[in-house]
């Protein structure tokens, strides 16, 4: 299971255009597949050990008759919110095309029919193995093919065709320069969502990075939430006021499932009946600044 990772790391952020502007480059081709995944793997292992030393380097607490009285983070700011979990695709990135094309990829080499692209898109957000079996219909033998097929090709070209919705990595970067804990919070498993995020140089303003498991046994949108709670949790976070922000029904009754409400974006994947249970709805980045306080 990945580790937590948290945005005081090496990478050096650098300004992201408000312009949504494609950018699909392929990782160096000169790199085997093994290579990339390993290199990742080393980084999110430095997040974590970095994330452990902060969480422990705390000084230690003076005597009782000299403690200060205990203050509750963010209770006299303007923060409505104390922490943040925010998901992935539709929300902070249009990774449609990249999916799609994977999914069309591997419906190909299974040599099954590839569904019209309206439908490929419904494949975006959910659990990919619920996908494979509720809209596919594949038995378990087949979902494991597919996804063993579909991570390989995605990691390989599809991670990279994304586009950061405007305004979205501006408002990453003004989150973390708040001190608002913040954690991602995806059904995409942590290694491409790792290298997604590096890819447009915001990963290091995440606390935490939480996806799915690499064996999906946690994938369902609850499961990665509670997972996420627990990291922040770990690194002392203030959790009397969580937040999740996501474009899919998935995000709003995981969240639920915690007692946590949802702040629903309609830039994403979802349609306006999944927003029902939702706290608010933002139409833009900047609707979605003010429902935050940033």
């Amino acid at each position: 299971m990945w580790r937590s990772t948290c945005r005081h790391c090496r990478c050096r952020a650098t300004s992201t255009s408000r312009r949504r502007v494609r950018t699909s480059l392929p990782p160096p081709r000169s790199h085997s597949l093994f290579w990339r995944w390993a290199s990742a793997r080393s980084r999110l292992r430095t997040f974590a050990a970095r994330a452990r030393r902060r969480a422990h380097a705390r000084p230690l607490s003076p005597p009782a008759a000299q403690q200060a009285p205990t203050v509750t983070p963010y209770a006299h700011t303007v923060h409505p919110y104390t922490a943040i979990l925010l998901d992935l695709d539709g929300t902070v990135t249009d990774s449609a095309p990249g999916i799609t094309d994977t999914l069309a990829y591997t419906f190909e080499a299974l040599g099954r029919p590839v569904p019209p692209h309206d439908e490929l898109l419904k494949y975006v957000g959910p659990p990919i193995l619920d996908s494979f079996r509720d809209r596919a219909g594949m038995t378990l033998a087949e979902r494991e093919r597919a996804l063993e097929v579909y991570r390989e090709r995605y990691l390989d070209r599809g991670a990279y065709d994304a586009t950061l919705y405007p305004g979205m990595g501006e408002l990453v970067r003004d989150i973390a320069a708040a001190g608002i804990p913040l954690s991602l919070a995806t059904s995409k498993p942590e290694l491409p969502a790792t290298l997604m995020l590096e890819h447009f140089t915001i990963a290091q303003h995440f606390d935490i990075i939480t996806g799915a498991s690499a064996d999906e046994v946690r994938s369902a949108k609850a499961d990665v939430v509670a997972e996420a709670l627990v990291r922040l949790r770990a690194m002392d976070a203030d959790l009397t006021r969580p937040v999740m922000i996501g474009d899919r029904v998935h995000d709003v009754e995981g969240a639920a499932a915690h007692g946590i409400p949802t702040i629903a974006v309609s830039w994403g994947y979802g349609e306006p009946a999944e927003f029902a249970h939702a706290r608010a709805v933002a139409h833009d980045v900047h609707e979605l600044r003010a429902l935050l306080g940033v």
